[in-house]
């Protein structure tokens, strides 16, 4: 199907023009299963942190099912807020939301341990978070000064180095199975050895939708795997047919399903993190024009995709689900196919509410094994620590630039690395602290607004001995 056939080159650059359904739809459908994967990762995360996930053996497993309803429902309904519009809230272009990972550092903290107990807190911050978020829209263009790419890449690529731990767990078998022979075994890992090689086989010498999905792909490959291997079975009491069974063909969402509390450190932590999510969809809506129509994003577009963002995220709050942003794989996407049709977006969406309303797509969800996953989520938490990386190359790397990096990196992966370092002080502080990526994003802003463009050479030398960087980067001083 060449993108000729669907429209002339002006109305695939159009966001309003309509293709024919019978080709919308499976481009709607492309979009969504590009981010499929990410999309229901971090509620399988926070379960697991919470201590009812994969492996756990906890009455409340059955709860992640629900997150993952969510994950799916709330992504469509953001999705449709971003390409339908209500009043200013959404940009009116193709942009895909999906469960953000940015949260992920600040969500695992905040629930640690406390099974379903922990969700108030954590669903009261979201919330909050959220309508926070949506307020930025009023002023995101005055605040982009303070984010700059030195900025922006730290936080991403702090982002990636709290998840990567997770993916490593995953794929030797999972928090519950440390210190049990199993854990780190050979099979664990030739499952997801299986899902990494069968990604990187399709990404590189494929094209298309079989490359757009590579990771989706090579999950499923990666499953039925470890059914011949012995490590998943259709049949037994916690086989995939009853899983299948006991799920529902049509659930409802439940609101404030796990309560709602006010926390201080959820409040503070979703409000601080927005910023930084606010600052990836601006840029993500200007790939999207850029890519796929050879303009720039109006400030009104990137004020409405900001409002979506928000409000997305407080209304998946209230019901249980996490909070959303808008998909950076689907800036690619839109670039590769040309089609800048908001209408394809919205089938997709569509799609998605449709998954997020029948548990039984949930249901086998959950029954993809913990190693499985694991090999999947390397690679895509690898690849948030290479965009971070990718988005630090753009950074002036003088002398300057080069303290405030080391110091906030220093200061926030070691506080993540070493939790117990902060254990005196009070609940909030310390929930906020070991996350890491929240006092490097703050050292990094401060310190970028504070400090003279010019440092003395001597002052960096001492302390890098002798490996100052000597490169002007590509941005001027």
């Amino acid at each position: 199907m060449t993108m000729l056939s669907i429209g002339t080159p002006e109305q695939l650059r159009d966001p309003n023009f309509t293709p024919p359904l019978s080709r919308a739809i499976p481009l709607g459908i492309q979009h969504v299963l590009a981010m499929f994967v990410s999309n229901v990762t971090p509620a399988i995360i926070v379960a697991g942190a919470a201590g009812f996930g994969f492996g756990s053996g906890s009455p409340d497993f059955p709860e992640l099912l629900y997150l993952i309803q969510m994950s799916m429902l709330f992504a469509g309904v953001a999705t449709l807020l971003q390409t339908i519009t209500i009043g200013p809230v959404g940009a009116g272009l193709p942009i895909v939301q999906g469960t953000s990972f940015a949260f992920i550092p600040i969500m695992i903290p905040l629930v640690a341990g406390k099974g379903v107990d922990g969700l108030a807190a954590l669903f009261g911050g979201i919330v909050i978070g959220g309508l926070f978020h949506a307020v930025l829209g009023m002023f995101i263009g005055k605040i982009r000064f303070a984010l700059p790419p030195l900025v922006t890449g730290l936080v991403v690529t702090m982002i990636g180095l709290a998840l990567v731990k997770v993916g490593i767990q995953y794929a030797a078998g999972g928090v519950p199975a440390i210190g049990t022979p199993e854990y780190g075994s050979l099979l664990n890992w030739s499952a997801a050895l299986v899902v990494i090689i069968v990604t990187l086989g399709l990404k590189f010498f494929t094209k298309g939708m079989l490359s757009i999905s590579a990771v989706l792909i090579g999950l499923v490959v990666g499953y039925f795997y470890a059914v011949a291997m012995g490590m998943l079975s259709f049949g037994g009491d916690r086989g995939v047919i009853a899983s299948w069974n006991n799920a529902a063909w049509i659930s409802l969402p439940n609101p404030f399903k796990y309560g709602f509390e006010f926390s201080a450190a959820a409040i503070i932590g979703f409000c601080l993190m927005a910023f930084i999510s606010a600052i990836e969809t601006v840029g993500d809506v200007s790939g999207i024009t850029k890519g796929g129509a050879g303009r720039e994003a109006t400030d009104k577009e990137i004020a409405g995709a900001t409002y979506a963002d928000g409000l997305g995220t407080a209304v998946a709050g209230v019901f249980g689900g996490l909070p959303n942003t808008s998909f950076s794989q689907n800036v690619g996407l839109i670039a590769m196919t040309g089609v800048m049709s908001r209408h394809v977006v919205t089938c997709g969406a569509i799609f998605l509410i449709v998954c997020g309303l029948i548990p039984k797509v949930g249901s086998v969800i959950r029954t993809v094994p913990i190693e499985v996953l694991g090999g999947g989520v390397i690679v895509m938490f690898g690849m948030v620590v290479a965009a971070g990386i990718s988005m630090l190359s753009d950074v002036d790397w003088n002398r300057r630039n080069m303290v405030i990096f080391a110091i906030s990196l220093s200061i926030g992966l070691g506080l993540q690395l070493e939790p117990g370092a902060v254990q005196h002080l009070p609940d909030t502080l310390r929930i906020l602290m070991t996350s890491g990526l929240l006092p490097a994003a703050l050292i990094a802003i401060v310190l970028n607004l504070v400090l003279p463009q010019e440092l003395a050479e001597e002052s960096t030398e001492e302390v890098s001995g002798g490996m100052a960087g000597k490169s002007n980067g590509s941005l001027p001083r």
